[in-house]
């Protein structure tokens, strides 16, 4: 047995001097050392050895055991920092080459047009509403004046989820809501940003699109006092000399209605390929609340009146900036985000 545990050591000793990584080590110290290691195996025979015998073969056992075992951390050290020095030298940084660079990220230019937007109204006293995506038929459509097989809601190609359940294709619900919610009290001044859906898309239309609109219900509000506000509007988004016009046009929510342009950002006004040499860009359109809506949403037309408008952000945006294809805003194409 003394023989056996003295060729388990030397056997043990050639095969670690050989092994060349962490894995190959626990190999070898579960097969010499381990449960059913070589080790045990001759421990376990000891029961047939005399009582003379069993000190000796046990002390030698337990030397050969510590011996494994120190040349085992020995070789599993040694092995560690050979791989530390390959590591080293695989991941060694050339400081003579150039640095990588990052793009600082900066805030898309439809957001921070819509903020511009909200802050102008703010200042003015109106406060931000918000309403569902998705919305019903009625506060859709039916509240605004647009009953079912209206002719008008061919205007407003939309999405329709269930014969009644839809995706809103303008933010003209919030203000319903908003309405009913606060009528009769007065006075209402409200603005409603959100996304809006329409089937549309090409260079200068999109199928989700960004809304701002606007509601004022009040005592003796006229449509002068909706003139004076988008004046007001257009000089701070586009500057004092910008000069604004209405046009007759119709909505089913509003009456009168009217369209409103801007004298040409790009030429002046004095004509341009932007502008179609006409000197003027639409923006929005706008109105006077119609009756049938005030009494819908729990005002009597009688004794108040209001005016709604509704611009795109995207449409805004793209006038502010000279941009020309409406698909650059939502391509997120890093070259063209970077001169925001």
């Amino acid at each position: 047995m003394q023989e056996k545990l003295k060729n388990i050591l030397s056997e043990a000793q050639q095969v670690l001097a050989q092994a060349n990584d962490l894995e190959e080590l626990n190999n070898i110290r579960v097969r010499y050392l381990g449960k059913k290691g070589l080790l045990t195996g001759v421990l376990r025979g000891m029961g047939a050895l005399s009582a003379e015998e069993r000190p000796k073969i046990g002390q030698l056992a337990n030397e050969v055991r510590s011996q494994i075992d120190e040349i085992l951390e020995r070789r599993i050290t040694e092995i560690k920092e050979k791989n530390k020095l390959v590591q080293l030298e695989s991941e060694r940084i050339d400081v003579t080459l150039p640095g990588t660079t990052f793009m600082a990220g900066r805030r898309h230019p439809l957001t921070v047009i819509q903020e511009e937007i909200e802050d102008i109204f703010l200042g003015m006293g109106y406060t931000i509403e918000e309403g569902p995506e998705i919305e019903s038929d009625f506060y859709n459509f039916e509240a605004l004046n647009l009953p079912k097989d209206h002719p008008a809601r061919d205007m407003q190609d939309s999405f329709f989820i269930s014969p009644e359940v839809l995706l809103r294709t303008h933010t003209s619900p919030v203000q319903v809501r908003t309405m009913e919610r606060t009528a009769p009290g007065l006075p209402v001044r409200i603005i409603a940003p959100g996304r809006v859906y329409r089937r549309d898309d090409d260079a200068t239309h999109s199928p989700m699109f960004n809304q701002v609109e606007g509601l004022v219900v009040d005592r003796r509000v006229t449509f002068a006092d909706l003139k004076g506000t988008l004046q007001a509007f257009v000089e701070k988004m586009f500057g004092l000399t910008t000069k604004t016009r209405f046009r007759s046009s119709f909505f089913p929510f509003t009456e009168p209605s009217a369209e409103v342009d801007i004298s040409c950002v790009m030429c002046g006004g004095q004509g341009c390929r932007v502008c179609s040499h006409s000197g003027w860009l639409e923006i929005l359109g706008c109105g006077m609340v119609h009756p049938r809506v005030l009494e819908v949403s729990g005002y009597n037309p009688e004794e108040v009146s209001g005016f709604a408008f509704g611009m795109g952000v995207e449409r805004i945006t793209m006038l502010k900036y000279g941009i020309d294809d409406l698909r650059l805003l939502f391509e997120n194409d890093l070259r063209f985000l970077a001169q925001f």
